[in-house]
């Protein structure tokens, strides 16, 4: 009996912080998608591509929809998740397990409005203080809409991946493959390693700093065989802001550099010469010219 090949779009939703970008990349086995505690680390529209025999899911992590859209930015992330609401076969919410907030209801109203099956996703199950709230959580949520599925599961742990990954590909419909087997994501080397530049930068800095930074590939090339130069200029609103990234004798911005080095070797399997600089423009989060400048640009 020959198998049929088949190839479908998932689009990963919800609010910020939920596990989306932790969940692709466990999924894939590899860090597409960059995490940090901080909610809206997800900036843009970002594909995954999984390639087993005939089948290819192509899973899409998206920026968290939120509530309080003030800046451009903030604007752009929800339009970026929005879009992926069409167009694809299924549709992942991912939830945190024991919570229900007013951005979670304003997820599942937009996916009411979608036509497309939904799957309930509830992570961090492994962050429950009483495992006895699990089922009556679940059961509320079943209440709320008519979910495909809905499954339980910790993407930091990998507890119930693959229950989730059966359950998805029982829904992929026929079709060939999309991409070529080897291929894990739509996002080029210059992308990946702006976005790891600004998780080390997230994970690195206080509270409110990370969301007035952006970082933008000023070089990308290979110096010489299995060594690759990179320079990479981070943008903040204030000089203030500036000398924080620096931090006191360029601690802070050399520790970045460092981690996010590390991550890039390991990633494009090759050595990195990383340089990192900052740069002040004022009010760039909310200056849809500037979005665009720096690649926040809408894709449909």
């Amino acid at each position: 009996m020959v198998e049929v090949a088949r190839s479908g779009f998932v689009a990963i939703v919800g609010r910020p912080n939920v596990g989306k970008s932790t969940l692709m990349n466990h999924i894939l086995g590899q860090k597409i998608s960059i995490t940090s505690h901080k909610p809206q680390t997800t900036r843009h529209r970002i594909l995954g591509i999984k390639s087993e025999g005939d089948l290819q899911v192509i899973y899409v992590d998206t920026p968290g929809l939120h509530l309080q859209a003030k800046k451009a930015v903030n604007r752009y992330m929800n339009r970026a998740a929005s879009s992926a609401l069409s167009d694809v076969d299924l549709i992942l919410f991912v939830l945190e397990a024991g919570r229900w907030t007013d951005e979670d209801q304003n997820v599942l109203d937009r996916l009411k409005n979608s036509q497309v099956p939904v799957v309930a996703v509830v992570n961090k199950i492994d962050r429950l203080n009483d495992k006895n709230e699990l089922l009556p959580y679940l059961a509320r949520l079943s209440e709320r809409y008519a979910f495909e599925a809905v499954m339980p599961l910790s993407a930091l742990k990998g507890d119930n991946i693959g229950a989730l990954e059966e359950t998805v590909a029982q829904r992929i419909p026929e079709g060939p493959a999309l991409f070529p087997a080897d291929q894990v994501t739509d996002r080029s080397e210059r992308f990946l390693a702006a976005e790891l530049v600004r998780e080390k930068l997230m994970r690195n800095l206080g509270k409110e700093l990370p969301y007035a930074l952006t970082v933008e590939i000023e070089q990308f090339r290979e110096e010489e065989p299995e060594r690759l130069h990179i320079n990479a200029l981070i943008w903040v609103e204030r000089d203030s802001q500036k000398r924080i990234v620096i931090g006191k004798g360029g601690r802070v911005l050399k520790e970045v550099g460092r981690q996010a080095r590390l991550d890039m070797e390991r990633l494009f399997g090759q050595r990195v010469f990383l340089e990192l600089w900052v740069k002040v423009k004022e009010g760039w989060s909310d200056s849809e010219r500037a979005l665009r400048n720096f690649g926040y640009r809408d894709e449909y």
